[in-house]
């Protein structure tokens, strides 16, 4: 199985920012330019980027971060790159005009747990490579709705759920390290990853090429690097450089 570093790209008002556990009131921004910060990482190598729709996942106005998707794709394409999409991703319609954008892999969270049924819909007709789900967790129960609901269930019961549909990738994100850069919860990841039987992209609190690392070693499938790649805690050619891609 390879290894894949996604560097991060989360929206809100058409900027590039980072929450802090998943909460709007903690946000800091980088860039009112969310192209030409695409264009940073894959100039550097990165050949996906994992893109959030965060005005999206909190059910709010998300016009400008459509604007701001369609402009990160051309980058992309630019660059021969691939994007992984999720935030406010409620139907097989709106996976289709994600799709139609030039996105190679959606991620759902909320309609995993709300309409299972789109999920499994959603890999009969895209295919197991377009289609992830991103499984969000706080001690170790699954949050939706941008984090701010206590769906009751455990992640490895949903992700066992979703195996059943022939669902192959999840995105694993412990909620309270998000965006703190205190480390990975590298044994919860593994646990999750071997219990389940799937490729397991891990998030949440990288920090240092320690982590990426660590990731790398646990037999995951790929990381993703956020505020730690904006605040130069990480130099992301060196990772890249560093066969951990």
């Amino acid at each position: 199985m390879s290894f894949t570093i996604y560097p991060a790209i989360d929206l809100r008002a058409g900027k590039v920012v980072r929450l802090k556990e998943g909460d709007p009131a903690r946000m800091t921004s980088y860039s009112d330019n969310p192209a030409q910060t695409a264009r940073r990482w894959l100039s550097m190598g990165a050949r996906w980027l994992h893109v959030v729709n965060l005005d999206g996942a909190f059910g709010e106005n998300d016009s400008l971060n459509h604007f701001a998707l369609s402009s990160i794709s051309d980058a992309a394409k630019e660059f021969g790159a691939q994007i992984q999409f999720g935030g406010g991703l409620r139907s097989v319609d709106d996976i289709q005009r994600a799709i139609d954008l030039g996105i190679s892999r959606v991620v759902l969270g909320t309609i995993a747990i709300k309409q299972p049924d789109v999920v499994a819909e959603a890999l009969q007709e895209f295919g197991v490579e377009r289609v992830a789900v991103g499984i969000d967790a706080r001690a170790g129960l699954v949050h939706v709705h941008g984090w701010t609901d206590n769906s009751r269930i455990s992640a490895m019961d949903l992700a066992m759920q979703m195996r059943t549909l022939d669902l192959r990738t999840v995105i694993f994100t412990d909620i309270s390290r998000d965006g703190l850069g205190s480390g990975l919860n590298i044994s919860a990841t593994r646990e999750l990853a071997e219990g389940s039987g799937l490729d397991v992209i891990a998030s949440g609190g990288v920090h240092t090429l320690i982590d990426v690392i660590a990731a790398r070693d646990a037999n995951l499938s790929g990381v993703i690097i956020g505020r730690a790649l904006y605040e130069g805690t990480i130099e992301l050619k060196e990772a890249l450089e560093s066969n951990v891609s």
